[in-house]
């Protein structure tokens, strides 16, 4: 199976199989908050898509593990990120055969836990976090935290060991970023920046991939593209 074209809007993104079978199909961020999940949701809005971030009745149905209830209300959409999404990946893989998924993560643990310990600073104790780590605050509760982020990309990993075409690994800090995501999805890649919509603390450096040449004459190609056809049009 593979990916030939995207049709989007209110949750009606379809995957169009090389039989010419289509198959409602979702795009899922699977990644745990404070991983630049809010920097992949605007990625996927750049593109059109019907997306949502946290869901609070999805998540209280997760809660209450009525996952078909969770099934239903992602039938609305057609990209997902922050909560509950990440813990419903399974259910949403049984239920979207051919979805995609990309599993957002930090450089190391060490930072994931301190930019939660950063962000629970501002927000306060929450219900969410209480549910989902076991603490509304993850100060003084550094191994607990970061035993939670290891299982949960051990899990996924384990889950897709052998369909390595349905996952993707991101990491915005090691330099990854549109060209990693579109050649993933299957989409153009806009060559413009990452929007970072939640940037790092001064300080922290992000580094960034150079571009490889090849993918440079590839963007070219399709820019030279557009430019003739909208001359043809004219």
């Amino acid at each position: 199976m593979r990916l030939e074209e995207y049709r989007g809007g209110l949750g009606t993104l379809l995957l169009v199989t090389s039989d010419g079978r289509k198959r409602d199909m979702k795009i899922v961020g699977i990644g745990l908050n404070k991983t630049g999940t809010s920097t992949l949701g605007v990625c996927f809005k750049h593109w059109g898509l019907e997306h949502v971030s946290v869901h609070h009745d999805a998540f209280k149905a997760w809660q209450a593990e009525r996952f078909d209830d969770v099934v239903n209300i992602a039938r609305q959409y057609d990209s997902f990120e922050d909560w509950p999404w990440p813990l419903v990946y399974q259910q949403l893989d049984r239920a979207y055969p051919g979805s995609k998924f990309v599993l957002t993560k930090r450089k190391d643990p060490q930072t994931w836990y301190k930019s939660l310990c950063k962000h629970a600073q501002r927000t306060g104790p929450t219900e969410l976090r209480e549910v989902i780590y076991g603490f509304a605050m993850p100060q003084q509760h550094q191994a607990e935290h970061i035993e939670f982020y290891n299982a949960h990309l051990q899990s996924v990993r384990d889950y897709f060991r052998d369909r390595p075409q349905d996952l993707l690994e991101i990491c915005w800090e090691e330099g990854d970023g549109w060209p990693e995501l579109a050649d993933f999805l299957g989409l153009e890649d806009p060559g413009i920046p990452l929007p970072h919509a939640n940037p790092c603390p001064a300080g922290v450096q992000v580094r960034r991939k150079q571009p490889s040449p090849f993918k440079r004459i590839r963007r070219n190609v399709r820019a030279m593209r557009n430019r003739i056809s909208k001359r043809i049009k004219r």
